[in-house]
């Protein structure tokens, strides 16, 4: 049907329904506001100037077709889509910049090196199939070192090889990944009609900024997927006799007068707090120096000891706040005698004294709670790779055993820090450990994040023989 200008010109009123306060059920925007607003979300994702000429160009044509949703609300689907599709190109794009003209592949039969010019990704996916068809067996080093990686040319072969060279992180992302990896494939081969909102093209607009411009090395600031590095503040957290606790930045100590004066105790951390700002750690007031009990890294510093005592020290030491990345972090866990205990850095259990009995787990994960679940799954038998990177979960463990054969990569994460050289945990923390049979419990079992409880039906947990 052809419509006259005047009707193409005209505002979709579903579009006029979102509002930079959320969904208007009994108003809408006026078309001026709408095209505006519109034009202004997806103004706000930008890539890094080292991004390839060719990513930037498809992915800046996406930006400029969303704003034209508010004339054809279709364009928004098309948008979201199209994005899925542009990962791929980014992939390629990176791995032509990555490589500098040749990759090399390993044929494994007979460990020869062949170089495979690489200027453009065409060359390097004929190569491919070229290998394909001879039933060779060829592995892509990804760098000078010896470490290759299984490589077929298409997307899930990218991903593997991004994340082999690093240029993917995040243990949570990784299921990110997958799924996005799903949905463009649902879109190369699509079943049925579907009609998306803005703010899903918008939300796929976004995360397709974060994973192009962390390709190539820049982190996006409050970053959803890929964030870069949080400040992290020198923090206070007190607590009475009654355990009620409080949490404040240490240049609020003033003159080192105690302004409670009624036995209030405290210490001093360096941690992720910014009243009024996000990230703020909600677990600070459960803080143990030898288990990760907070969300985000946070580091003793000082305490325990009064409010004066602490304004004192605070005056002559002076420390100073630093930025932390929760990415990829390393956690040492530790099953004795159906005890779980919580997640531990590396360099404290390295530095502990006691305590080295049982089994250890040397576990990559983005927060402690997700390399406790991890743990508690593989011990259980409920579906958890034992080494490697787990399909079922956000961990990969490295290596297991007994605390002297993983005391090597142990020691290799040691650092001198006053973390390891005192015990103490605040009087609100959680427990340090757990019988194994606690989360086996029908009613109860470990919700993922922070410690608390939630419920489960027993009868649908999955099953594996280990």
């Amino acid at each position: 049907m052809i419509k006259p200008l005047n009707e193409l010109r005209r505002v979709d009123e579903r579009a006029q329904r979102f509002t930079p306060f959320g969904l208007g059920l009994d108003r809408m925007l006026t078309p001026e506001s709408a095209a505006e607003y519109q034009q202004s979300v997806v103004a706000q994702f930008e890539l890094a100037p080292a991004v390839a000429e060719g990513t930037r160009r498809s992915f800046d044509r996406l930006r400029a077709i969303y704003a034209y949703g508010v004339l054809c609300y279709d364009i928004y689907t098309l948008v979201n889509d199209h994005a899925l599709l542009v990962l791929e190109q980014a992939l390629r794009d990176r791995f032509i910049d990555f490589y500098e003209g040749t990759a090399t592949f390993l044929d494994l039969s007979t460990n020869e090196e062949i170089p495979v010019p690489a200027e453009r990704f065409e060359q390097v996916h004929e190569f491919i199939t070229k290998q394909r068809r001879r039933r060779r067996n060829v592995r892509l080093r990804v760098d000078d070192g010896p470490l290759t990686v299984d490589f077929n040319g298409t997307l899930s072969g990218l991903r593997k090889w991004a994340r082999e060279a690093g240029l993917l992180r995040g243990q949570r992302n990784r299921g990110v990944e997958r799924a996005i990896a799903t949905l463009r494939n649902f879109v190369a081969h699509p079943t049925a009609p579907r009609t998306l909102a803005p703010v899903s093209a918008a939300r796929t607009l976004s995360d397709l900024a974060e994973i192009i411009n962390h390709l190539w090395g820049v982190s996006t600031p409050g970053g959803r997927l890929y964030p870069s590095p949080v400040p992290r503040e020198i923090v206070v957290v007190a607590w009475d006799g009654a355990r009620s606790s409080q949490v404040f930045l240490a240049d609020q100590l003033g003159d080192g007068q105690d302004p409670t004066g009624d036995g209030w105790r405290c210490i001093l951390v360096r941690a992720t707090f910014k009243p009024g700002t996000y990230p703020c750690d909600p677990d600070l007031c459960h803080f143990d120096s030898r288990y990760e009990t907070t969300q985000l890294p946070t580091d003793y510093l000082w305490g325990p000891g009064s409010i004066t005592e602490a304004a004192n020290w605070y005056a002559e030491h002076r420390p100073q706040p630093d930025t932390s990345d929760h990415l990829d972090r390393l956690f040492a866990v530790r099953y004795d005698m159906g005890r779980l205990y919580r997640p531990m850095r590396p360099s404290v259990a390295a530095s502990a004294a006691a305590d080295r009995s049982g089994r250890w787990d040397l576990v990559r994960a983005d927060f402690p709670q997700d390399a406790l679940l991890h743990v508690h799954n593989k011990i259980g038998r409920l579906g958890c790779s034992e080494i490697g990177e787990c399909p079922n979960c956000h961990a990969q463990t490295l290596a297991a055993g007994d605390f002297d054969e993983l005391l090597p990569l142990l020691d290799a994460e040691r650092a001198q820090t006053a973390q390891g050289s005192v015990d103490f945990h605040l009087p609100e923390a959680y427990p340090r450990w757990q019988p194994l049979e606690f989360f086996h419990r029908n009613d109860a079992v470990l919700d993922g994040v922070g410690g608390e409880l939630g419920t489960r039906d027993d009868t649908k947990r999955p099953k594996q023989v280990l």
